[in-house]
């Protein structure tokens, strides 16, 4: 008895046209599609607050890359993005020393891990992660070869950045928000509340260890749910000690190799400038008297603040080092004991 093979040949075939296509990543190119490979002379973190950007910010971060302020090198910019389009590409491709600005959207861990997209993060000289929600960039980028690609632009002498989202996961502590936000009033009368969750590694920055970061900080009061974020870390016994760096909006802290960080502003029409940073220090695991539990108002005691404005400077490779802080608080059941701004 003798069988056709045409049946199995279009079921085959069915499933070969059925099988998913590879992943490709949506990519908005402004300026040259050839790449340029300048000599790098960083590396630099760009910790941007959100709101406006900071151009002086993200000028000085170009111009540390490549070597100059004016000069006729140029550099080729990714902009990383989970959502999104392409925001950042004229703004950014107007900056001196700017050959491209290339915008990825990734929206799963396997347009992260595609070769076009990880030879493109590996090219660049400047990586710049968008606004948005951090657990997207954990859940997308973190572990994958992009993640690494970016690590490798920072190793060679470039800059890294972000803005917001994008500075969130900046820090080797990182608050991922993926069982959602958290909000000061309400985490300070239950460190455990929103089952606040936290990521840890993503990045491994020189000067960042220990460190957790926040934004929009003033503007949307999230000192109290920093405060608590730090006692968590050294009540679970992640880090002995850990240091809040904040920034506000219309604020971005550049940070060069060795950790020491300035803080950039806009300016305005007054003759005065945006642009505060925050550097806060839990330097101790809870002690006698001091909680922090499930469903009990945090007491932590002596939490340190450097309050740092635009055109001042913050060591992070050597926390004591920056003199006194700028004041010394205390939450005591749930409470903040005066002004921590």
């Amino acid at each position: 008895m003798r069988f056709s093979a045409t049946p199995w040949v279009a079921v085959l075939a069915g499933l070969f046209l059925a099988s998913p296509a590879p992943a490709e990543v949506t990519r908005y190119l402004t300026g040259s599609a050839a790449d340029v490979s300048p000599n790098l002379h960083g590396p630099v973190l760009n910790l941007a607050g959100g709101g406006t950007d900071v151009d002086a910010a993200l000028q000085s971060m170009i111009d540390i890359a490549r070597g100059c302020t004016d000069c006729a090198t140029t550099l080729d910019v990714v902009v990383l993005r989970a959502s999104g389009a392409d925001g950042y590409n004229d703004y950014l491709y107007a900056m001196n020393g700017v050959d491209s600005v290339e915008s990825l959207v990734i929206t799963s861990r396997a347009e992260a891990e595609t070769p076009a997209v990880v030879n493109t993060v590996a090219g660049a000289e400047v990586v710049f992660f968008a606004g948005g929600d951090q657990c997207n960039y954990v859940t997308r980028i973190r572990g994958t070869a992009t993640g690494a690609a970016v690590e490798g632009v920072y190793s060679r002498g470039g800059a890294v950045g972000g803005t917001s989202a994008g500075m969130a996961i900046m820090g080797e502590l990182v608050f991922d928000a993926c069982n959602d936000t958290a909000f000061s009033q309400r985490i300070l009368a239950d460190p455990y509340q929103f089952r606040a969750r936290f990521t840890y590694d993503f990045f491994t920055w020189p000067g960042m260890a220990g460190i957790l970061t926040d934004t929009h900080f003033v503007a949307r009061d999230r000192m109290g749910r920093l405060l608590t974020f730090l006692a968590r870390q050294v009540k679970e016994r992640r880090v002995l000690r850990a240091l809040g760096v904040a920034a506000d909006e219309q604020t971005a802290i550049l940070i060069d190799s060795e950790g020491k960080a300035t803080v950039y502003g806009n300016a305005l029409e007054t003759g005065e400038s945006t642009g505060t940073a925050y550097f806060v220090l839990a330097d101790h695991v809870p002690g006698p008297g001091e909680v922090v539990r499930r469903k009990q108002p945090l007491t932590y005691l002596g939490y340190k603040i450097w309050v740092v404005s635009a055109g001042g400077r913050f060591d992070l490779g050597a926390w004591e080092s920056n003199g006194p802080p700028t004041k010394t608080i205390s939450v005591i059941d749930g409470v903040i004991e005066g002004d921590p701004y």
